[in-house]
């Protein structure tokens, strides 16, 4: 069983809370979005509320991208949405960083520097060997407790993640609370189960139907994006040289065998697009699969009106629906109808869930709400959708007795 901030005694505690604020960086070097700190602000208020000293963790960007920098933007963020102050220091386990920590008041925040910019956060260990990396064994001393806050990274291995919880007594913040709450019990929500699976990322969305499929958690999927044009080549359907290409340039050419594999196994649970959407003469143009290929240029971009019939009504009988993942180019409003119909059928039904990451932003981008849970996790979201465990969430169940 994980504690969470309702076992911790805050007040005079000094605490290490990791989060996930990745977030789009402007231009100027500034956030662009604010939805991933915005998350973090009850955790965050309930422990400078109560007393405890805070010391943030989170990452930013990857090495050598356009958005690895520092959390200087990230803690003036915070420092206006929250009721207390908060610092920023550009170190994080030296010994600056230490005093910085230990000199914190009642009630003070400081936001440490991003954790990639020291190479061993950018590396996978077990939970032991975390416990001994620079990051860990340099901060550690200086922190009473953990909290994990951050549920869009518990899919990773790294040392702000599963090494604090191993040394210290961790506890699950509020965000982490409310995930593992709803994703960690999909067994038990009603039935019948739907997943649609969208998007781009079709190594991971054929990944999750074999196992939803194998481990009987969907009763169907909804293929739809790149994943379901995947799956219509897979079915002996020829789209045409563009899009063909472009799953070709993008790598996943052998996905087209293993989403075949797929369909020969569970092909009855599985709904694969009945027509798409191009772009002709400036204008939404659908094509029906009997009438494909494609012309020359054209690329399937959404599914069309016949597809979202036919997945509308596999919906309206579905007990949960989760959602991983847009069903088009939804950035583009000849393209949004997909994705826009497919989520609002999927708020009628009694209990909907979303699969955070991409298929979030595509909820914030057409304004579309009303679901039972939003996740704040892309990737760990799916995995806890397919019953798989998190070594961050692991690392919390296995550490020091909180509770004690």
């Amino acid at each position: 069983m994980i504690a969470t901030l309702d076992d911790l005694d805050v007040s005079g505690t000094t605490v290490g809370v990791r989060v996930d604020v990745n977030s789009p960086i402007a231009e100027d070097g500034s956030l662009a979005d604010d939805a991933r700190l915005r998350a973090h602000v009850d955790t965050l208020a309930e422990l400078l509320d109560r007393g405890g000293r805070v010391a943030v963790l989170a990452h930013q960007g990857r090495p050598g991208g356009d958005d690895f920098c520092t959390l200087e933007p990230h803690a003036d963020r915070l420092s206006e949405l929250l009721d207390h102050p908060v610092d920023y220091v550009d170190v994080t386990f030296s010994g600056a960083a230490r005093e910085t920590v230990m000199g914190l008041e009642d009630g003070d925040c400081v936001v440490l520097e991003n954790t990639r910019f020291y190479s061993e956060e950018y590396m996978e260990f077990g939970p032991e060997r975390a416990a001994r990396t620079h990051l860990v064994d340099g901060l550690a001393p200086a922190l009473d407790a953990y909290v994990n806050d951050a549920f869009a990274a518990a899919h990773r291995s790294q040392p702000s993640l599963v090494g604090f919880p191993t040394v210290l007594p961790g506890y699950a913040g509020r965000v982490m609370e409310r995930e593992l709450d709803v994703l960690g019990t999909i067994e038990e929500t009603p039935a019948p189960r739907v997943y649609v699976l969208g998007g781009a990322k079709v190594p991971d969305s054929i990944d999750v139907a074999w196992t939803i499929l194998e481990k009987g958690l969907a009763d169907h999927v909804l293929t739809a994006g790149v994943v379901g044009n995947v799956f219509l080549i897979a079915d002996g359907v020829d789209l045409g040289d563009a899009s063909s290409d472009f799953i070709y340039d993008q790598g996943y050419w052998d996905e087209i065998d293993r989403a075949a594999d797929l369909l020969d196994a569970h092909g009855e649970r599985i709904a694969i697009p009945r027509d798409v959407a191009v772009e002709r003469n400036g204008e939404r143009y659908e094509v029906g699969v009997n009438a494909l290929p494609l012309a020359d240029g054209e690329a399937a971009m959404d599914v069309g009106a016949s597809t979202l019939e036919y997945y509308r009504r596999l919906l309206a009988d579905a007990g949960t629906v989760i959602l991983n993942g847009p069903a088009g180019v939804y950035e583009e409003a000849i393209f949004e109808r997909g994705t826009r119909e497919l989520y609002d059928a999927a708020t009628d039904v009694e209990m909907s869930i979303v699969g955070g990451g991409d298929t979030a932003s595509a909820l914030r981008h057409l304004g579309v709400g009303g679901f039972s849970h939003v996740s704040t996790g892309g990737g760990a979201a799916l995995k806890m959708l397919t019953a798989e465990p998190l070594p961050a969430v692991t690392a919390l169940e296995n550490g020091p007795d909180a509770a004690d």
